[in-house]
């Protein structure tokens, strides 16, 4: 569906509902314990682009279901992501597609309804990869002044949910922008960073960044977002994304610069896939436990340090649960490809043993890109010693595990 399509009504007849929705719902969530069993998540978006090229997935000798596959070894949520104009970024090197577009993720996100899993959705604002370094606009969008800039975003996102919702794919919790700890939209909705990451790669990016439009303008844009979504999906938690949970002086000042300017998310998510010391996620998830009693917080990327990581969410009341970017073949994947593990293996576990992409993708020279290749076709068989680890994991914090339906022959 087309950006014109998508936006025709505007920030209109939803947008009304957007703003009664704002004016009605609680300053916060009543409390912010679990609103679900505690979520073992994966983000998956890939899974439609390898099948198309002919990627199979395997489980002790048997093809099945990736999504199948995934129920066993005990997940209980997917997330997807989706882009404005995907043809226009994501998807214009790649075959078959647009991917992660509007028809693309309903599409997948019915699939992940059957089958009994909590489905998320993250927007990226941008018809590419919105992160940390990069959080480019729409071509659509690109000449908007700014105020036409936030209804856009409150139409866009309200439509798209709401297309989702009518098409049997309502998610259950929307991600208002990814990894957007310095903004969105830049340069509008940018904003400073004002203390040292402790990444010379970020830091050489953001401290002191000229032309940012500033928190204000960023907490507009999330305002609009966050209504949009409230509109079209009531009943679906909304949640922001900061990539640096290892650092909580950083994640404090965000949070507390975006609610002192009426911000009202669900949760926050925080990327978790490096630390300057050992024990600074622990320390960010117990602080910001004590500092935001009325918000959940999720580990909302990862991939290494699997368990432990999780230990640490599921040991706090607020805790929701947490994703694994990617684990067909990203990082340390839990599939093989072929007979060889399918990702790159695990990164620098401490930013003194080197930089992990994940947390300055594409930044400089020498550090090795996040940017995926094009889709991988092959074989993928789960790895036993991971299905046996989150296994264990899902069985550990009592939950129950997801059931397929049974297909009828």
């Amino acid at each position: 569906m087309s950006d014109a399509a998508i936006t025709r009504r505007g920030f209109g007849g939803i947008a009304g509902a957007a703003a009664l929705a704002a004016m009605t719902r609680p300053a916060f969530a009543a409390g912010a314990a679990r609103p679900w069993p505690y979520l073992i998540g994966a983000d998956v978006s890939w899974i439609p682009e390898d099948e198309a090229v002919g990627a199979t997935y395997w489980q002790d000798g048997r093809q099945r279901d990736p999504l199948a596959i995934l129920a066993d070894a005990g997940f209980n949520a997917i997330k997807l992501r989706t882009f404005v104009d995907p043809a226009n970024g994501y998807s214009k090197r790649k075959p078959g597609g647009p991917w992660c577009d509007l028809q693309q993720t309903l599409a997948f996100g019915r699939r992940i309804k059957a089958a009994g899993f909590h489905f998320s959705l993250t927007l990226h604002y941008s018809d590419d990869w919105a992160d940390p370094q990069k959080q480019t606009k729409p071509a659509a969008w690109a000449d908007l002044p700014f105020p036409r800039l936030v209804e856009r975003v409150g139409g866009y996102t309200a439509d798209t949910i709401a297309a989702l919702v009518r098409g049997g794919a309502a998610p259950d919790m929307v991600v208002i922008g990814n990894e957007t700890t310095f903004g969105m939209l830049w340069p509008d909705g940018r904003v400073p960073l004002t203390i040292p990451t402790g990444n010379p790669q970020t830091d050489g990016v953001h401290l002191n960044a000229a032309g940012a439009g500033g928190y204000d303008h960023f907490a507009a844009l999330l305002k609009a977002g966050i209504a949009g979504a409230r509109a079209a999906a009531p009943r679906a938690k909304v949640v922001l994304h900061n990539h640096l949970g290892r650092h909580w002086p950083i994640t404090q000042y965000w949070t507390d610069n975006l609610l002192q300017r009426g911000v009202r998310p669900d949760a926050i998510g925080f990327s978790c896939y490096q630390q300057a010391a050992q024990g600074d996620w622990q320390h960010t998830f117990a602080e910001f436990a004590k500092a935001y009693p009325d918000l959940g917080f999720l580990a909302m990327e990862y991939s290494a340090r699997k368990r432990y990581l999780n230990d640490l969410v599921h040991a706090e009341p607020h805790g929701w649960g947490s994703y694994i970017w990617e684990p067909t073949r990203h990082q340390e994947a839990i599939f093989r490809h072929d007979g060889k593990p399918a990702g790159e293996g695990a990164r620098p576990d401490l930013l003194s043993q080197g930089i992990n992409a994940a947390e300055a993708p594409g930044a400089a020279p020498g550090v090795p890109t996040q940017t995926p290749p094009d889709g991988l076709q092959g074989r993928y068989d789960i790895d036993p010693q991971f299905r046996t680890l989150y296994r264990t994991m899902a069985h550990d914090y009592g939950l129950k595990p997801v059931r397929l339906p049974t297909r009828r022959s």
